[in-house]
C-alpha cells in the first residue's frame, strides 16, 4: 500500500499576483454581487484551502491510485480515506464558495472558486472529480430546472448529501452525441421511463453520498433524429423511499490514470423500472442544457490540467535543487570537481523555465477567463454592452483553456519526469502519476479536436466576428502601450507579428469555408487553436512581465519579492523568444494547404 504522504505543492504567491496585481479582483469586491467579500477574506480562503488539501486529500492521491475503485455486489467502493474526505470537504464549505446563498452557498467570485478548484484538483484529481461533477449537474438544474426541481435537488447536492453526474456517451455514439439511442417513454404523469446504456460516466456510482443524481440525455420515440431531438432528464440512482431506481453499474473501466474516479458503464431500465423527469419540464432542450454544463466542465478540465502540471513543475524544482549529479560545465575537464545540484545544468534549467512559463501562462489564461465571468456577472442589469463583451471573451477563451491547458499539462508532466531523470519514472515520486492522470484531460468533455473545430467553426465568427475583434483590440492596446518597453521591446514586437499572422490565418479559414475547401478546416483546426493559445499566453506573460518590472523597481534590493518578479521577467522573455516566435512560422505552414493526410490512400497506412 502507498504511504500517506502529501506531495502536492502550490504557489500561493502566483495566485495572489494574478488576483491583485494583474487582474484586479479587488475592483469587484465589497459591492454587488460580491458585497460580503474583501481582499482579506479571499487570501484567507486560499491559504485555508491549501492547508486543507495538504492534510485531507493530498495524502490519499497515491493511495487512491494504488487501490482504485472496486465493484462489490453491484455497488462501487472508493479507496480508503475518500469517505472521510467527502464529509470534511462539505463541512469546510470549499465546494460552495461561488454558490448562491439561497442554496447554502457563499456567493463568492467564480475566480476564487476556480483557484480553490486548482488546489483541490492538483492535490487529488480523482477524488475531486466526484464533487466537481456534482457542482456541474447542480449548475444545470439551477439554470434550467423548475422551481420544484431546484427545491428537491439543489440543497442536497450542494451540501454533499447527493452527488451528480452527466450521462452523454453511448457505446455506438462516442463523441457523436446526436446518435444517442437511450429512450424516454412518457408515463402519462409527467415522468418518463428511461431505457438505455451510457459509458465513460465519471463518478457513475460511489459510496460517498446517499444518492447520485444522473443527468441523462435521451429521446422520446417521436423526437426528431440528431441532437435536436434530445431531451435532458433527472434520473436519481435511488427513488425517494431509498429503493433502487433501476440504474445499475455494469462495470468500472480499468484506466491509465485517475484510477480512484469510478468511470462506469451504466444501464438504465433493464427491469423497466427506471423513472426520470425532464429538466425544466420541456422536451428537446437537452443539448443546449447539457452544453451549459459542458462549458463549465471544459473550464474545469483546463483547471485540472493546470493543477497537475503546476504541482509536477514545483516538485521538479524541489528535486533538482536537492539532487546532485555531475560537475559544473565550467569545470567539465576536472574529474575531481565537486558534484552540483542538477538545477545548475543548462538543460535542466531550460526544462524548468519552460515548465514555469507554460504553467504560469496557462494559469493567467484561466484567471483571465474567470475574471471575464465575474465582471459579466457584476455588470448584469447595469451595463449590458460591457457584460456582453465579457461573455463574448469567455466564449472565445473556453476552447483555448480546455484544449491548450490539457495538451500542455501532459507535456509539462512528461518534462517534469525528464527533469527528474530515471527517478521520475518511479512511483516513489509523484510526477509519473501526474503524467498518467493528465492524459485523459485532452480526451474527455469533448476531445481537443472538437475544441479546435468549435474555435474555427463557431467562435471565430461568433457575433459576426465581434468577439475575436475585441480580443485583437485588447492585445493591440497592450502592444501600443508597451512597444518601447526597455526590457520587453523585442518580445512585444514578436507579439505584434504573431497577431498579424493570427489574423491572416483566421481569414484563410474563412476563405476555406466559402471557397469549397472545407476538408482543410478540420485538417488545420488544431494548429489554429494552438497558435491562438500561444498568442494569448504570450500576451498575458508579457503583461505580467511589464507589471513585475514596475513593481520590482519600487522595492528595496533585499526584498524577497524581487526574485518572484524576476521570475516573471524571464518566463515572459523565454516564452516569447521560444514559443511566440514560432506562431508566424506555423501560419506559413497553414498557408501551404498541405493535403497529404487527406490524399494518402487508406491502404498506404499498412495492414494491421
Amino acid at each position: 500500500m502507498s504511504q500517506l504522504l502529501n506531495r502536492y505543492k502550490a504557489d500561493l504567491r502566483d495566485l495572489k499576483f494574478l488576483l491583485w496585481e494583474q487582474f484586479k479582483l479587488q475592483d469587484l469586491l465589497g459591492k454587488a454581487p460580491y458585497a460580503a467579500w474583501g481582499n482579506e477574506e479571499v487570501d484567507t480562503v486560499l491559504a485555508e484551502v491549501y492547508a486543507w488539501v495538504q492534510k485531507v486529500t493530498g495524502p490519499y492521491n497515491a493511495v487512491g491510485d494504488h487501490h482504485g475503485c472496486t465493484l462489490d455486489n453491484g455497488k462501487v467502493k472508493t479507496p480508503p480515506g475518500f469517505k472521510e474526505a467527502w464529509k470534511s470537504l462539505y463541512d469546510a464549505g470549499w465546494r460552495n464558495l461561488a454558490v448562491a446563498e439561497e442554496y447554502g452557498g457563499q456567493a463568492g467570485p467564480f475566480t476564487l472558486s476556480m483557484l480553490a478548484e486548482e488546489m483541490m484538483c492538483g492535490a487529488n484529481t480523482s477524488f475531486n472529480m466526484y464533487p466537481a461533477l456534482t457542482a456541474g449537474a447542480a449548475e444545470v438544474i439551477e439554470a434550467f430546472g423548475t422551481p420544484e426541481q431546484k427545491e428537491r435537488w439543489l440543497h442536497k447536492m450542494h451540501d454533499g448529501t447527493f452527488a451528480g453526474t452527466m450521462c452523454l456517451t453511448e457505446p455506438q455514439a462516442g463523441s457523436d452525441v446526436g446518435s444517442a439511442t437511450t429512450r424516454a417513454i412518457r408515463n402519462g404523469d409527467g415522468t418518463y421511463k428511461i431505457k438505455g446504456t451510457k459509458i465513460f460516466i465519471s463518478g457513475g456510482d460511489q459510496d460517498l453520498s446517499k444518492n447520485v443524481v444522473h443527468l441523462v440525455l435521451a429521446r422520446t420515440d417521436d423526437a426528431p433524429p440528431g441532437t435536436r431531438g434530445l431531451s435532458l432528464f433527472i434520473v436519481p440512482r435511488d427513488k425517494p423511499d431509498g429503493s433502487s431506481n433501476d440504474v445499475t453499474v455494469a462495470s468500472i473501466e480499468a484506466k491509465m490514470g485517475i484510477k480512484a474516479s469510478s468511470t462506469c458503464v451504466l444501464n438504465f431500465g433493464d427491469d423497466d423500472n427506471c423513472v426520470g423527469e425532464v429538466v425544466g419540464g420541456e422536451e428537446q432542450k437537452g443539448i443546449s442544457q447539457m452544453f451549459h454544463m459542458m462549458n463549465f466542465a471544459r473550464i474545469g478540465v483546463g483547471i485540472q490540467g493546470l493543477a497537475v502540471a503546476s504541482s509536477a513543475y514545483l516538485n521538479a524544482v524541489e528535486y533538482t535543487k536537492e539532487r546532485k549529479q555531475g560537475s559544473s560545465i565550467k569545470q567539465w575537464k576536472d574529474a575531481a570537481a565537486p558534484r552540483v545540484p542538477i538545477i545548475e545544468h543548462a538543460d535542466v534549467r531550460r526544462m524548468l523555465l519552460d515548465m514555469k512559463a507554460r504553467v504560469e501562462g496557462i494559469r493567467a489564461l484561466a484567471v483571465k477567463l474567470t475574471m471575464h465571468i465575474d465582471r459579466a456577472r457584476a455588470l448584469e442589469g447595469t451595463n449590458s454592452v460591457e457584460a456582453q463583451y465579457h461573455q463574448g471573451q469567455v466564449d472565445l477563451l473556453v476552447p483555448l483553456l480546455k484544449a491548450y491547458g490539457s495538451d500542455q499539462s501532459f507535456q509539462i508532466c512528461a518534462t517534469a519526469i525528464q527533469a527528474y531523470g530515471g527517478a521520475g519514472y518511479l512511483k516513489d515520486n509523484p510526477v509519473e502519476q501526474y503524467c498518467r492522470d493528465a492524459k485523459i484531460f485532452s480526451i474527455y468533455e469533448g476531445t481537443n479536436h472538437i475544441q479546435a473545430l468549435d474555435l474555427v467553426g463557431r467562435k471565430l465568427g461568433q457575433k459576426g466576428g465581434a468577439n475575436v475583434q475585441a480580443f485583437a483590440k485588447d492585445v493591440g492596446a497592450f502592444v501600443a502601450a508597451n512597444k518601447e518597453h526597455p526590457v520587453f521591446k523585442e518580445q512585444i514586437a514578436l507579439l505584434a507579428q504573431t497577431m498579424e499572422a493570427l489574423t491572416a490565418s483566421a481569414m484563410r479559414f474563412l476563405g476555406w469555408f466559402t471557397g469549397g475547401k472545407m476538408e482543410l478546416v478540420p485538417l488545420s483546426a488544431n494548429r489554429m487553436l494552438e497558435m491562438m493559445s500561444e498568442a494569448t499566453v504570450g500576451w498575458l506573460l508579457l503583461e505580467q512581465g511589464v507589471i513585475a518590472e514596475k513593481a520590482a523597481a519600487a522595492l528595496p534590493a533585499d526584498h524577497p519579492d524581487r526574485a518572484f518578479y524576476a521570475g516573471k521577467r524571464y518566463a515572459a522573455q523565454y516564452f516569447a523568444n521560444n514559443v511566440l516566435a514560432t506562431v508566424p512560422l506555423k501560419a506559413q505552414l497553414l498557408a501551404k494547404e498541405d493535403r497529404t493526410p487527406i490524399d494518402v490512400p487508406e491502404a498506404a497506412f499498412g495492414n494491421a
